[in-house]
């Protein structure tokens, strides 16, 4: 019940993953918070009441329910911490994991876990695709930020909560499930079989276009390790002499907040990364880190829809800073810290104790960050990663559809399709 991290959490995303409904976190520090929980079993005095009447309504089901197999004290329990948490009404940022949520969560962070690998959230009653990680079975299956989850092996999720549409698409790696997905632009439906995979997260990948001097960035997620990947990226990049870098975000979940700040101040080489806002209107700057490898390097960075969290912290404070020039579509929109409570038995309270906003003081929570140049895509155009850049020429880069990122080529200094050649 005290403890321990304080977060900054993606808003309503749980990855599709071994065991758990995991949502990509920020971590930001270890501080206790033991001064802000109450001791361990206390009931506050204003809550009498209400505690008794939870106790009726348990012991109510112990003595008549007809299933008795149903009825599991844990199961139960877990039921009222969510339900109190969802009752908050902060939908898909302040929630409850149970044990193996929490450890998923952890190994999320150290960049390996099992699933399909897509981040979804709840959305007008439905169960929403916001993005599929690089390299997962959800990507190479096709599915798209928006993509609804209307059946899983046939069944059919309409009243589920996000908890039991993940616990239905949750297996082993090897093991396949089909999903029934409404593309939402289209209004059709499809049915795709996948087979779940244990995945490692490459934090950072990068390719020279081909036909051009820029290097072409993608940031996966900020699992823990960006920040020592995008250095030597960097310093590949500069020796090769490349003239400028697209640095790309987009499906980007999140992750650690150290490593987004790591990551935006290799191009910033002074102010704030963010602002944090508490309760009670206080608001703390996170400064840059000194020693940034890229403070004069041209940069464009890529967003979209899918882009939260930790992406969107880089994406606010590089935008701020009038340090590159954003390209794409409107952020995800998330906005809130969390802290992390751990409660006895292993699980965790994610509870929302602060706001985070842009240096300029932006309010990014249900708004996200918008580009200063928009070009958005198809819902039949995939993103053009550099892992698929490996060997194919400047013309297959031009007829690949991929208009933000042949656009952000067009933004440093005449990089752009005409320099495919």
């Amino acid at each position: 019940m005290k403890h321990q991290l304080r977060r900054l959490w993606v808003p309503a995303l749980i990855l599709l993953a071994l065991g758990i409904g995991l949502v990509a976190g920020v971590v930001l520090d270890r501080q206790v918070l033991a001064a802000l929980v109450p001791p361990r079993g206390t009931i506050p005095a204003d809550a009498v009441a209400e505690f008794r009447l939870m106790a009726e309504a348990w012991n109510t089901i112990h003595q008549v329910y007809v299933d008795r197999a149903a009825e599991q004290p844990r199961r139960l329990a877990y039921g009222a911490i969510s339900g109190m948490v969802d009752a908050l009404g902060d939908t898909g940022h302040s929630r409850f994991l149970t044990p193996e949520m929490a450890q998923a969560e952890e190994n999320f962070t150290q960049g390996q876990f099992q699933g399909i690998g897509a981040e979804v959230q709840m959305k007008d009653g439905h169960v929403v695709i916001v993005a599929p990680i690089d390299g997962s079975p959800a990507q190479r299956a096709g599915l798209r930020p928006g993509d609804i989850i209307l059946k899983v092996n046939g069944d059919d999720m309409t009243g589920l909560s996000l908890d039991q549409v993940v616990g239905r698409v949750m297996g082993p790696a090897g093991t396949a499930v089909t999903l029934t997905i409404l593309d939402p632009s289209s209004g059709g439906t499809r049915d795709v079989t996948l087979v779940r995979a244990r995945i490692t997260l490459h934090n950072v990948t990068w390719q020279q276009l081909p036909g051009t001097t820029v290097a072409h960035v993608h940031v996966t997620a900020f699992s823990q390790g960006v920040t020592q990947d995008l250095q030597q990226a960097l310093t590949e990049i500069q020796q090769q002499g490349l003239t400028g870098v697209i640095l790309d975000l987009r499906d980007d979940p999140g992750g650690l907040l150290d490593e987004a700040v790591g990551t935006a101040s290799q191009f910033l080489s002074s102010g704030n990364v963010l602002l944090e806002k508490n309760a009670q209107g206080q608001v703390t700057s996170v400064p840059v880190q000194p020693g940034g490898l890229a403070l004069h390097l041209p940069l464009v960075v890529l967003i979209n829809q899918g882009t939260a969290s930790a992406a969107e912290i880089v994406a606010g404070a590089l935008q701020d800073a009038h340090r590159a020039t954003l390209v794409g579509e409107t952020t995800f929109g998330t906005g809130t810290v969390l802290n992390e409570f751990h409660l006895s038995d292993g699980s965790v309270l994610l509870l929302a104790t602060e706001e985070w906003l842009t240096p300029d003081g932006r309010v990014i929570w249900h708004q996200g960050i918008s580009p200063d140049v928009a070009v958005s895509l198809p819902s039949t155009t995939a993103p053009l990663f550099p892992e698929a850049e490996r060997g194919i020429t400047p013309a297959q880069v031009q007829a690949s559809g991929d208009e933000q990122l042949l656009r952000a080529l067009e933004l440093l200094g005449g990089s752009g399709p005409a320099q495919l050649k």
